[in-house]
């Protein structure tokens, strides 16, 4: 991807006509990511195992004035992956953008504990199927002169936790795969990072924040007092892809309110 000099601020926010595939988008950051690529001018591919959830953020996108369509898809499942950059190719003939942003966390308790079964499946949802993903994308990429990649990680990849500690393991390792990525894939236009939220108020995290105590503890800790909302995630994850960012690389991108400062 080429340098962009900076003649109008607008449009190196912009993303009029790129291409864009957002997986776990029926809800929380993923539906935000959606909604505020496609108000910048992307078209996008909104993915999840739900397709009457997604067909619902595609029709919120279109009301809009903005371009999507929906397409089902199961992480865990390579197939799906295949099916949904085949999808998207057949559909607008390009990848320009990439949002990873589907996960599992299906336990709590400490790692004494973790059965392998379960963890072989946090690794392969959270770890492998990225790997997956961008593997199929990124050469359709790299064929259109390049692109973005965003992997939506955690501060749980740098703090440590008595109770999410493999989904943490497995969040630190998206760390180690946007910079790797970043590496091989850079030469050919491609930037890969990551971000990682802190505690944002999605249904993902809703065991974490609808205890009113508990939050209220965690926020007297946090710099910022509060938690964080989809949207606040999403239009970093925009920033990432658009030509304002075009010389940040194999970055992660704090965004937390300041938990992991203090």
């Amino acid at each position: 991807m080429e340098a962009h000099p900076v003649t109008d601020v607008s449009s190196i926010f912009g993303l009029p006509r790129k291409v864009a595939i957002v997986t776990g988008a029926s809800r929380g950051i993923g539906k935000s990511a959606a909604s505020i690529l496609a108000r910048l001018g992307a078209r996008v591919v909104v993915s999840s195992r739900d397709i009457d959830a997604c067909s619902q953020v595609v029709k919120e996108i279109e009301a809009a004035g903005g371009e999507a369509f929906a397409v089902a898809c199961n992480i865990s499942r390579r197939e799906d992956l295949e099916s949904l950059v085949t999808a998207t190719i057949g559909k607008w003939g390009k990848i320009d953008f990439l949002v990873c942003n589907a996960a599992v966390n299906p336990t709590m308790g400490p790692l004494a504990e973790l059965r392998e079964d379960v963890f072989d499946k946090i690794l392969s949802a959270n770890v492998k199927s990225t790997l997956w993903l961008c593997n199929l994308a990124l050469p359709h990429m790299a064929a259109n002169g390049g692109g973005s990649v965003v992997i939506v990680s955690s501060v749980l990849g740098i703090k440590g936790s008595g109770t999410l500690g493999a989904y943490g393991i497995s969040k630190a390792a998206d760390f180690a795969l946007a910079r790797n990525l970043a590496v091989e894939w850079g030469p050919r236009g491609i930037r890969v990072n990551s971000i990682a939220p802190g505690l944002v108020q999605t249904d993902f995290a809703k065991k974490l924040w609808e205890d009113a105590d508990a939050v209220g503890e965690r926020n007297a800790r946090t710099p910022l007092r509060r938690i964080g909302q989809p949207d606040e995630i999403g239009s970093i994850i925009a920033f990432l892809g658009s030509p304002a960012a075009s010389f940040i690389t194999g970055q992660v991108i704090v965004a937390d309110g300041g938990v992991t400062i203090v």
